[in-house]
C-alpha cells in the first residue's frame, strides 16, 4: 500500500485527512505532545492514500501505543480550519479529521513510540476530562464525545 499521506498543498493552503482515536480511561483521555509545542493533541495522524479511516486509526493507535486497538464507533466529523506549520512554512489548513471512539484495551502497557510530524518525539499524556476545559488541548470537544451516541459533525475555525 502506498504510504503517502492523503493531504495536498496549493497556493499557500494546506488540505489534511486524518484520522483520530478517542481512548478514554478512569475519567481521562489519552492526548499526545512533544517538546516543541504547548498543548496536547489527539492520538492519530493522516490518512495514507488507499486506506480506509478506520485501519488508519487502527494503524495509528498502534504506532503510537504499541497497543492494538480495534473501533468502538465513528464518533465526530471535524472540520478545523486554522493556520499551521508544514515544512516550515505557515499555512492556511483545512483538516477533515475522523474521531472514532476506541473498544476498551490493556492500556497497562501505554508506551509512546512516535515522533511528531516535525521529528520531535512524542509523549503521551492522560488527560482528566475537566482538564480539557482550562489548559491547551486540541480538539477541546472530546469530553463532549463519550457521552454523544450519534456521529456528530463539528467545525471549529481557531
Amino acid at each position: 500500500m502506498d504510504k503517502v499521506d492523503c493531504c495536498f498543498i496549493r497556493d499557500g493552503r494546506w488540505f489534511r485527512y486524518r484520522a483520530c482515536a478517542v481512548i478514554p480511561s478512569e475519567g481521562r483521555i489519552l492526548m499526545a505532545t512533544n517538546p516543541g509545542v504547548d498543548y496536547y493533541y489527539s492520538v492519530g495522524g493522516g490518512v495514507h492514500h488507499g486506506e480506509s479511516a478506520e485501519d488508519a486509526v487502527r494503524r495509528e493507535v498502534l504506532e503510537e501505543t504499541g497497543i492494538s486497538m480495534e473501533v468502538d464507533r465513528l464518533a465526530a466529523v471535524h472540520e478545523n480550519f486554522f493556520r499551521g506549520l508544514m515544512d516550515n512554512n505557515d499555512l492556511l489548513c483545512h483538516e477533515v479529521a475522523l474521531h472514532f471512539l476506541m473498544k476498551p484495551a490493556d492500556l497497562d502497557s501505554i508506551r509512546s513510540t512516535r515522533f511528531s510530524m516535525d521529528g520531535m518525539p512524542e509523549r503521551l499524556a492522560w488527560v482528566p476530562l475537566p482538564d480539557f476545559k482550562r489548559i491547551k488541548v486540541y480538539p477541546a470537544f472530546l469530553p463532549e464525545l463519550l457521552e454523544s451516541q450519534g456521529v456528530r459533525h463539528i467545525v471549529t475555525r481557531e
